[in-house]
């Protein structure tokens, strides 16, 4: 019987490959109720997607035998999602938004005006797989650690261009150039940016300051509508 479970694992992909599942066995066959003969679907960010075959099943132990790919890896634009952390649900859900719409990096950032000093860095990069996992990718996002901005604009790398979510543009249309190329979004906390920052911010020769439009957004509605507008400017929609 087939099944429409998909399952990231951390191991090399390729036909008659063996996989040996153990933290998963417990939601394969207490949970999806699955056993040998069932077909899942499994990846791991780096060989596409393959139909994998349960050999044998048990509450500690699942074994996998790979039988054909069905699906290409399919990489995301070169993008990263800049964010300062909020309440955790709303973080969680910008990490799986951002997982969803093709961000290659998911970098959270400390604002002089955000209210989290810490995030479980471990836990993020779970709803990013988990995500992946739930909407049909085959590429996981990196999570990076809590970084302060000011000290990753530091060392920036200048050819990765940033479109800057400005508060203090709403209601302007977005301007960014044509062409393709390494980009980043960046999302404010809150209370916005610090006059420091935007002043940073907007002197920089690479970044584009762009309005989200006429209201002032939520920092996680805001999250995803930068990658819709990014997306449909220069993205792969």
């Amino acid at each position: 019987m087939a099944s429409l479970v998909r399952l990231f694992v951390d191991a090399p992909l390729g036909a008659g490959q063996g996989i040996t599942l153990t933290d998963q066995a417990h939601y394969l066959v207490n949970v999806m109720r699955l056993g040998a003969g069932d077909v899942i679907q499994v990846f791991n960010g780096r060989d596409g997607e393959w139909a994998a075959r349960i050999e044998a099943a048990s509450r500690k132990r699942v074994e996998l035998i790979l039988e054909a790919q069905t699906k290409p890896l399919q990489m995301p634009p070169d993008l990263w999602l800049l964010f300062a952390p909020i309440k955790k649900a709303r973080t969680d859900f910008i990490v799986e938004k951002a997982t969803e719409m093709g961000a290659a990096r998911i970098c959270p950032v400390q604002t002089d005006y955000t209210n989290s000093e810490r995030i479980r860095q471990d836990r993020l990069q779970a709803h990013a797989t988990e995500a992946a996992e739930q909407c049909g990718g085959t590429f996981v996002p990196e999570v990076a650690d809590l970084q302060k901005l000011g000290k990753l604009l530091d060392h920036w790398p200048p050819e990765r261009q940033v479109m800057f979510c400005d508060e203090g543009m709403a209601g302007q249309s977005p301007a960014l150039p044509d062409g393709g190329g390494p980009w980043a979004i960046l999302i404010g906390p809150e209370g916005g940016f610090s006059a420091a920052e935007r002043k940073r911010l907007q002197a920089l020769p690479y970044t584009y300051s762009v309005s989200l439009g006429p209201r002032i957004l939520r920092a996680d509605t805001a999250a995803v509508a930068a990658l819709t507008v990014w997306q449909q400017h220069l993205g792969d929609w």
